[in-house]
Formats: C-alpha cells, structure tokens, sequence
C-alpha cells in the first residue's frame, strides 16, 4: 500500500464503504459478500453491484463484471478509462482480465485472496509485461472489515 494524503484515504474509505454496502446485500441473498464501487476520476460513482452468480445463474456475474457492465452502458463506452474500481475482496482472474480489456486505471481492494486473487496475491495480472495495459493496485483499504465479512459469511455457511 503506498501512502496516501488524508483526504485521499477518507475518500478511499468513503467508497469502500459503498462496496462494503454492496457485500453486505450479496450476504444478505446467499452470495458471497463482496462488493465492487465503480469511480470516474471526478468522483462520480458509475456504478455499484455485488456478487450475484447464484440468483443470475451466471459464473460470470461477479461484483467487478457487473459494475463494469452498468459503467459501459452509462458511458457508452466499454473503455473505462481514468475510473478506480474499489473492491472488498481482490478481483480473481477473470475480473482483472475484463479490468485490464476496461482498461480501468486503478483498483483499491479490501482483502486479499490467497486462494483466487490476480492483483498479486495468487497472480499478478496488472504487473504482467505481455499485457498492454497497466493497473494501479492498492490494498488493504477496510481490510479488516471486508475479510471480517467474508469470515463471518463462510462460517455461518458451515454451521
């Protein structure tokens, strides 16, 4: 994580409590909570959505996909360029293949994924040369409260 200005984190912190709004909902229908918050760089929020690849009935239907998709249709454009995507839980493989395609700028996550995470946990795809675009990645905004959440999801699922 880099340093940030106060102003800076509080706005971080602002919209990854958007995303985390977001989770919340996915928990609340059974999905895995994670949520995802679509920013221009004037601070406008494009776009919001939660896991939804139970009630969809699509594997592809994650957070990160489905804010990209309400973004395109509001711009116009599959080309998200100057946006900053804030995720409670770092993309997997397939969302930053479509991050990278958005050519997003830059993404904020939550927590880690050790098991599926492509923003360097498991993989690094923003960092891979052969790619022809690059992402910003900076972690651990609200990292406490998005792996907390998605604790609390899976153990009730195990009760």
């Amino acid at each position: 994580m880099t340093l940030m200005s106060t102003e800076m984190n509080n706005n971080y912190q602002h919209f990854m409590e958007l995303a985390l709004e977001e989770a919340k909902k996915a928990g609340q229908i059974g999905e895995v909570p994670i949520g995802a918050v679509l920013v221009a760089e004037n601070g406008e929020v494009l776009a919001a959505a939660h896991n939804q690849t139970i009630k969809l009935v699509d594997p592809t239907a994650h957070a990160e996909i489905l804010a990209l998709r309400q973004a395109a249709a509001k711009l116009h454009n599959y080309r998200l360029l100057n946006t900053s995507l804030f995720v409670t839980v770092e993309p997997c493989i397939m969302c930053m293949g479509a991050i990278v395609h958005a050519r997003v700028k830059k993404i904020i996550c939550g927590a880690d994924d050790p098991k599926w995470g492509a923003a360097g946990s498991l993989y690094n795809l923003s960092e891979d040369v052969r790619l022809n675009h690059r992402v910003e990645i900076l972690k651990g905004v609200c990292e406490k409260e998005c792996r907390e959440l998605m604790q609390a999801f899976f153990r009730a699922k195990r009760i």
